[in-house]
């Protein structure tokens, strides 16, 4: 079995934290620091241990008698408790770090796909990000610029790509961060667990008017939603297509 098999097998277990990207990257985090700390608070402890054993003016001899099971440098344990004392250290070292990185990589491969495993379907938009602006394109044609209204716990996926330069889209308190590269579409999925405005901003330096290419992201409930996305009738926002007047209106001008 392979180590992306193996990942896959983890991937099914249900060991691996589903739901939100903000839930998923929380997780990670979690679990990251208390293995830090745990590890970190052992290596210290040991440290301290050792520095309070072989600190100055102890008795020689009881130091010799503490140390006369450690193996010798370039030797293999020959049996001594020294010896299985740093064998179960190697073993349970390894066994944590691969642990570790096989739950990491079978989380990440959730998160990679997280969209399909959602209940309902998820909502495609298109994005596509411009100097300086971000344009989205909803299923029923429907166009905006700077704004995308999205339903409460509703997988969003975007489809995201460029017009011009590379940009990045990303959306730091929804956990989402994708490139927008010239003729390829890259893919990224979110899910807005309480309604309310989050930020989007280009985190590729893209020209003179970088700092300003942000958007809003509108989580709103879903019957609200509903309507609002009714009321569209597929029209496209004339400001969607008049991203030159736009940016015009900011004081910069594409380079």
């Amino acid at each position: 079995m392979t180590d992306v098999d193996t990942a896959h097998a983890v991937l099914q277990s249900g060991l691996v934290p589903r739901g939100t990207r903000v839930e998923v990257f929380d997780t990670i985090f979690t679990v990251f620091l208390v293995l830090g700390t745990a590890v970190g608070v052992v290596v210290i402890g040991y440290m301290l241990y050792n520095g309070y054993k072989y600190r100055d003016g102890v008795e020689r001899e009881e130091v010799k008698k503490a140390d006369a099971d450690r193996p010798t440098l370039g030797e293999l344990p020959t049996g001594g408790g020294g010896g299985r004392k740093l064998f179960l250290s190697f073993a349970l070292s390894t066994i944590v770090v691969v642990s570790l990185v096989l739950w990491t990589y079978a989380t990440l491969l959730y998160v990679e796909g997280g969209a399909q495993a959602q209940p309902q379907d998820p909502i495609d938009v298109e994005v596509v990000g411009i100097q300086f602006a971000w344009r989205f394109t909803y299923e029923n044609g429907h166009q905006e610029l700077g704004t995308l209204r999205v339903p409460e716990d509703r997988a969003i996926r975007l489809n995201v790509t460029s017009d011009d330069v590379f940009h990045n889209f990303g959306a730091p308190a929804l956990r989402v961060k994708t490139d927008a590269i010239p003729g390829q579409r890259t893919t990224t999925w979110f899910i807005g667990e309480d309604p309310g405005t989050y930020q989007a901003k280009c985190y590729e330096l893209c020209g003179v008017g970088h700092s300003s290419m942000n958007a809003d992201i509108v989580v709103m409930e879903p019957a609200e939603y509903e309507e609002w996305y009714a009321s569209t009738g597929g029209e496209t926002n004339d400001t969607a297509n008049e991203s030159a007047s736009l940016v015009g209106a900011r004081g910069v001008s594409p380079v």
